[in-house]
């Protein structure tokens, strides 16, 4: 992408939100911020015990990642965020119009295998069927591209960044 724009990496967990996030920013030369680091300690206690977070508990975290896009804004930036729901992205977007997506994508076995053998995350494999049961995927009038997680950490990279590319050289869409 030539046109330095927020990226939100987005996805169920286990997708590989926090592996793709910093490679993509180093391709494009812009900083990375790790959507987990802006929950409030008691939303990360809570999904630590297996219970899944409502929308109360997740606006002030979007609102976090929206001010940080916000300041981001003209300069370029990427963050993860699972951003599973429309009303989500729609959140983001208030608070940073010009934000892009990429929505990773893939199989749910291949996802559950590498949250099973992931460590250190507080995300259990036991909430993945509720991440799935939310996740409303991109529509045509928002501005992103799906790409799917099969493969290594730097071809997910490689197809997101020829997706954006995409996007940059054509009309907003999902691919």
């Amino acid at each position: 992408m030539r046109t330095p724009h927020v990226v939100v990496v987005m996805g169920v967990a286990g997708t590989g939100k926090t592996t793709i996030g910093p490679l993509l920013a180093a391709r494009l030369g812009v900083p990375y911020a790790e959507g987990d680091d802006f929950h409030p300690q008691a939303n990360i206690a809570k999904m630590s015990a297996g219970t899944p977070l409502d929308d109360d508990d997740r606006w002030p975290w979007l609102d976090a990642i929206g001010a940080w896009a916000h300041g981001r804004a003209g300069l370029g930036g990427v963050v993860s965020s699972s951003a599973l729901k429309r009303s989500y992205r729609d959140r983001l977007r208030a608070a940073a119009p010009d934000i892009v997506f990429v929505h990773l994508t893939g199989d749910r076995a291949l996802i559950e295998d590498r949250m099973a053998h992931r460590q250190g995350h507080f995300m259990p494999t036991a909430l993945l069927d509720s991440q799935f049961a939310t996740l409303q995927p991109l529509q045509p009038d928002e501005t992103g591209v799906a790409v799917d997680v099969s493969g290594t950490p730097e071809e997910i990279t490689e197809r997101a960044l020829a997706a954006l590319d995409g996007l940059e050289q054509t009309a907003p869409q999902t691919s």
